[in-house]
């Protein structure tokens, strides 16, 4: 999922890039792609922020053993 959204980031990236050589100029429909990328972004940050929060969970619960002596 996460490589995903990395991959689509990229290819909005690469279409702004194109956007920018055709026109020479900062046109409104790279505003609508910058947008995108933000939204992507935001994405990107939730999602590895499960991850963390998951792999903490994990950590965190680690069974604990006790040997009595």
């Amino acid at each position: 999922m996460i490589q995903d959204l990395y991959k689509h980031k990229r290819s909005l990236e690469l279409r702004w890039q194109l956007e920018y050589e055709q026109s020479g100029k900062y046109t409104l429909n790279m505003v609508k792609i910058d947008n995108a990328i933000r939204e992507v972004i935001t994405e990107i940050k939730l999602e590895e922020s499960k991850i963390a929060d998951r792999e903490n969970a994990i950590h965190s619960s680690a069974p604990q053993v006790s040997v009595a002596t």
